[in-house]
């Protein structure tokens, strides 16, 4: 049988194209699993005049088919800009893309996305630079959609009724400033974040916007004297019937993406899995599996990965007292793919996974000789969503060693809570300025202790081993 070919930008924008029709075709399925026909547009228009700090939860905001049709609008969108704009869609475009439709199920939406994206865009054309080579810049810059929906709705008014729009000209001109300053301060820190941890965490963007943010939100509100307000809160009684958790249907959403990936990753490389034992021996340190590997088996890691990240879940949900399938938890599902094809494989990310469980152990342990309650859970809102973007530590992983791993991922679920106060949760990637703090604390640690002499070595013995491999089948 004639073999299937296609070349990574193809790939790319098929993947894109993939997960956004897989959002569509979930919403008459979520709408008849709620009973929520008939509100499906009335809904997704609340989440749209909303604000939205961190966490604010869509599935009880807007609803499971209003959510997922979110979604699908921000994730289409994207998709549109990859194959409109010249050039061919990369690793780092993916990237961005999984970010995107990650928050759409908790702070971003088809409104809130559009001033950050198009003030990029702006730049990139003042800039005289090429668009679809940092489309990927765009997609980060949706992170201050929170913020947006802040300054639009919430920021210059007396009071917010819920289900209500009041704008007013003060507001509306605010944001479209903060948008144009975004445009043209978020490409230019960008770097210098990435020379801070050394590129050893994926989420350069999170470090980035994270300070950026930490200054807006003290400039905004300590500064000028403005009250905060948290997420907005709506009984939602289809919600509290399920439990205030989709599990069932979420599970079964998810598990039929990563078994799709699966599926076309085998077929696209030639109907086998050959060279994805390689791919998992990479260290994920400035690590493009696209081009070394080729997207077929990047999107055999995405299903791989994925599938770890989700089994992680369901454990975690189903023997501690916490958080269920809520919007942040299925959200950040699909933040942890972010850099499958840049970095992330399941062997460099499970060490940072068992140092979650090992900061829960110490302090059930430590609560227990005291005999204090135990303040939090592995299942807590806040510690899942850290664990998926700890997984962006992964370059820790395959430089340093598991043990520097574990100890990464200590560190990180042990900040991952008080990080959000900085910028108010105005900014939705706390947990990528999270794992960019840790890289900054441990880092000159690791580099005091365990010289990257040593560390190269270890990585040239296994690459050449690998390299050998490689020959020897071929020449069989």
């Amino acid at each position: 049988m004639k073999k299937i070919t296609a070349d990574n930008s193809t790939i790319i924008n098929g993947i894109a194209l993939g997960f956004s029709l897989s959002f569509l075709a979930a919403v008459p399925a979520a709408a008849l699993h709620t009973g929520e026909w008939g509100q499906i547009l009335q809904n997704w228009y609340l989440i749209m005049i909303s604000p939205c700090p961190l966490v604010t939860d869509y599935f009880a905001l807007g609803g499971l088919a209003s959510t997922l049709l979110n979604t699908f609008a921000c994730g289409m969108a994207c998709f549109l800009f990859m194959i409109i704009l010249k050039g061919p869609s990369r690793a780092n475009t993916l990237a961005g893309y999984f970010l995107v439709v990650a928050h759409c199920f908790y702070g971003l939406n088809f409104f809130n996305m559009w001033p950050p994206f198009l003030a990029i865009l702006l730049y990139l054309r003042v800039k005289k630079l090429d668009c679809k080579k940092n489309l990927h810049i765009c997609m980060f810059a949706t992170s201050f959609g929170p913020f947006v929906s802040e300054l639009m709705f919430r920021y210059t008014q007396s009071h917010f009724v819920l289900g209500e729009v009041h704008l007013t000209l003060s507001g509306v001109l605010l944001t479209i400033a903060f948008s144009l300053m975004l445009g043209f301060l978020i490409p230019a820190i960008l770097p210098g974040a990435h020379a801070w941890h050394k590129g050893y965490t994926l989420f350069n963007g999170g470090l980035a916007v994270g300070m950026l943010g930490f200054f807006l939100f003290n400039f905004f509100y300590r500064t000028m004297g403005f009250h905060s307000h948290g997420s907005v809160a709506r009984e939602n009684a289809v919600y509290a019937r399920f439990g205030h958790s989709y599990s069932a249907f979420a599970n079964l959403f998810l598990i039929s993406i990563f078994c799709l990936c699966l599926a076309a990753g085998w077929l696209l490389n030639g109907r086998s899995f050959r060279g994805f034992g390689h791919l998992v021996k990479d260290t994920g340190y400035s690590s493009n599996f696209a081009d070394k590997y080729g997207m077929p088996l990047c999107l055999i890691n995405i299903a791989c990965h994925g599938s770890l990240f989700l089994l992680y879940l369901n454990l975690i949900i189903r023997f501690t007292e916490g958080s269920g399938f809520m919007g942040p938890t299925v959200g950040v599902v699909f933040a942890a793919l972010t850099f499958t094809a840049m970095g992330q494989h399941p062997k460099n990310v499970w060490p940072l996974l068992f140092g979650y469980q090992l900061l829960s152990v110490v302090v059930f342990v430590v609560c227990a000789a005291t005999g204090t309650e135990l303040p939090w859970s592995l299942s807590t809102q806040g510690y899942i969503t850290s664990a998926a973007f700890a997984t962006g530590l992964c370059p820790i992983v395959g430089r340093y060693g598991i043990r520097a791993g574990i100890a990464a991922g200590f560190m990180c679920a042990s900040l991952c809570t008080s990080t959000s106060a900085l910028h108010g949760g105005l900014i939705l990637y706390n947990g990528g300025f999270t794992t960019g703090i840790t890289a900054l604390i441990l880092l000159p640690i690791l580099e005091h202790y365990i010289p990257q002499t040593r560390t190269e070595m270890k990585n040239l013995t296994i690459n050449m081993h690998d390299m050998l491999t490689l020959i020897g089948s071929n020449q069989k």
